[in-house]
């Protein structure tokens, strides 16, 4: 028997899920060895990516906005509405490496936060559509209404509203964080306990931000104007881009220090990892654009990371 109706592929190998959790585990230990080394506000931020993607993922699933995760080792609340612990962890590292990214190009504000948004979309883009196949977390369409495909429904089963999420999620976050840290204040135990509270300040002002855009405003924006996920959508892949280039034109420093290693072990794997099961889980073959979509979201993830370390020393640790 299936595991979800209309679904024609079954469970993934046994080994699939504890390797998948086990990768997460250890890229977000090495992001937070990472961060210590750097300091409060580095551990604070990454801890504040993880609380943020927990909350997310864990009130999207109690509300029922349509989607079930798979059971890993780690999870949080009680089955079928429980959530991977890993994908908290994943949220995390996909944002603290992102911003170590876009810190050492520097870039303004909004261009940083515009540009972490953009290479999170990516790695979403390389993973969604496999872990979707792969049972990790199934999409409800059966109830959204009658002819909808579980393969073919907008990105390829994917709701374009997951993309628009992903880069109001990160925006948000990164715009806040950013912004509270340039508050400054005397003496080092008021500033520790700054550094250390600032990523839950940032992560209520941003779950305020992503209600207000993902509901009153999309309410409006579709019974005003008939504009759906995929329009507004649209338009931040529209908006990012060009604030990314405007904040490399107006980046009011170059990077002389090295990158460290996580900010291409992070990418790389979610890039190599799932684009390896789309052959492996034999999925390449069901529809051949989604296969062209993913070789060419791979290859442009691979230029964007390989320029970005181009322009810099060899990589550091």
């Amino acid at each position: 028997m299936l595991p979800y109706a209309n679904m024609p592929y079954g469970f993934p190998p046994a080994f699939c899920y504890p390797i998948t959790e086990s990768c997460m585990i250890l890229l977000f230990l090495l992001s937070l060895l990472h961060a210590w080394k750097r300091g409060t506000g580095h551990v604070a931020y990454l801890l504040g990516g993880l609380g943020f993607g927990l909350l997310l993922e864990y009130v999207n699933v109690m509300s029922n906005a349509g989607y079930k995760y798979g059971q890993f080792w780690l999870m949080l609340g009680h089955a079928p509405d429980n959530i991977p612990v890993c994908i908290g962890m994943g949220w995390g590292i996909i944002i603290y490496t992102s911003r170590l990214v876009s810190d050492s190009r520097g870039l303004p504000l909004i261009a940083a936060a515009a540009f972490d948004a953009l290479l999170a979309l990516s790695i979403d883009l390389s993973m969604d559509v496999v872990a979707y196949r792969l049972h990790m977390w199934h999409w409800d369409w059966e109830t959204r209404g009658p002819g909808l495909s579980p393969l073919t429904a907008q990105w390829f089963g994917i709701p374009y509203g997951n993309f628009f999420g992903w880069l109001c999620v990160v925006f948000f976050y990164s715009t806040f964080a950013r912004a509270l840290e340039k508050v400054h204040f005397r003496g080092r135990v008021i500033t520790r306990i700054w550094q250390a509270i600032t990523p839950l300040l940032s992560i209520l002002i941003s779950q305020l931000a992503l209600w207000i855009t993902l509901f009153p405003m999309s309410t409006w924006l579709h019974e005003k104007f008939n504009i759906a996920s995929r329009e507004k959508l649209i338009f931040l892949l529209v908006l990012f881009p060009i604030l990314s280039i405007w904040g490399f034109k107006k980046r009011h420093r170059q990077q002389t220090a090295k990158l460290p290693a996580i900010t291409w072990l992070v990418p790389g794997w979610f890039h190599l990892y799932f684009f390896a099961w789309l052959f492996i889980g034999d999925f390449a073959g069901e529809n051949p654009w989604m296969t062209f979509f993913c070789v060419l979201n791979l290859l442009l993830g691979i230029f964007v990371h390989w320029w970005t370390h181009l322009r810099k020393p060899a990589i550091g640790s």
